[in-house]
């Protein structure tokens, strides 16, 4: 069996049987007479037999090199319209910018403002968002299937990553209604610090001990309740009384839907939710969402933007909610940030 018949030798064979001519054919080609001969030599003794005959009254092709010729055509055409596929692919990847998120980037049209400023400046690029579930804290970015996300802070291995900060709010305590301190109007975090709490999956790394304030214990280790992994999975916990937990204040109507109250805590820092990006990946297309990301949040628009995730209403634009505790959801993959941003649960 004959193998290893390279596109070249079939692209060299179709010019010669076109032009029936070395020299010609060898200047369509941009390379010597010799060297073409030779490797229509080589081709020849590859097939194991003759494709042209040459005499004196010229070049023609012989029985093998005419049955040849039509697949070869083929082959070649083939190929080109492959190569020219992945030369689309590329290009379309390189004009592509996926933008990961478990959590809404927020009430207050933020998302929007980012996108048209995104656009202006990049009217070619494609957006596209990608969400992610919260077993992955960094949406994305760590295995390289998001090019910029909105993540909680802190990441993990945040110092391969640069953020800028889109929102801070306050952390809350979501309670079951009848527990023993709903009835304040705030409490103190040491009045926490004995009480169950929900926590994200391990996986979430340092953003799961954040949301368990485990800087604010004094090294008293936090007790976990059970683990939850979605918005449905937290409002189901809470009301079955199995612990509290900490949210953003903007994810507090996702689990004040009955039983439930929030109330403000005294004694820890407030959230913060960023878009983010790679150090080592910082391209044209993200140093220009990331811009537009800084212009919009120092325009003000979307005022409270992304804050903790949260839909302030379920019909508002970009209403939504991720963990903690709240969830990114109804936008596809796919999905262009333009609208139909994720609603919260």
């Amino acid at each position: 069996m004959v193998m290893d018949v390279h596109g070249r030798d079939l692209r060299y064979f179709t010019v010669v049987a076109e032009e029936l001519h070395f020299t010609r054919a060898a200047e369509r080609l941009y390379v010597s007479q010799p060297a073409l001969s030779k490797q229509i030599r080589s081709l020849e003794r590859q097939l194991g037999i003759a494709l042209f005959v040459r005499d004196r009254q010229g070049v023609t092709l012989t029985a093998a090199g005419a049955a040849l010729l039509p697949h070869a055509l083929r082959v070649l055409a083939e190929w080109d319209a492959a190569r020219q596929a992945v030369e689309e692919a590329k290009a379309e990847q390189r004009s592509t910018l996926v933008v990961g998120m478990s959590t809404s980037p927020g009430r207050g049209g933020l998302l929007p403002a980012v996108r048209s400023r995104f656009t202006a400046s990049r009217p070619d690029a494609v957006l596209r968002l990608r969400q992610v579930g919260w077993e992955d804290p960094s949406a994305g970015l760590a295995d390289g299937g998001s090019d910029l996300a909105f993540v909680w802070l802190p990441l993990p291995g945040q110092e391969h990553y640069d953020h800028v900060v889109v929102a801070e709010e306050p952390r809350l305590v979501a309670l079951p209604e009848g527990h023993r301190l709903a009835g304040r109007d705030a409490v103190d975090f040491a009045d926490l610090l004995d009480e169950p709490f929900l926590a994200l999956p391990g996986s979430a790394g340092p953003l799961r001990d954040y949301w368990l304030a485990l800087d604010a214990r004094g090294g008293r280790p936090p007790r976990i309740g059970a683990e939850v992994a979605s918005t449905e999975e937290t409002y189901e916990a809470l009301t079955a009384g199995l612990g509290v937990v900490l949210l953003a204040a903007g994810n507090a109507p996702l689990v004040t839907l009955g039983g439930v109250v929030t109330r403000p805590v005294r004694g820890i820092s407030p959230s913060r939710f960023a878009l983010a990006w790679r150090r080592d990946a910082a391209g044209p297309l993200v140093s220009a969402y990331a811009a537009a990301c800084r212009q919009a949040v120092a325009g003000g628009d979307g005022d409270a933007a992304g804050g903790g995730a949260g839909g302030e209403a379920a019909g508002d634009e970009a209403a939504g909610g991720g963990g903690p505790y709240g969830d990114a959801e109804g936008e596809a993959a796919g999905g262009d940030p333009a609208g139909g941003h994720p609603a919260g649960r």
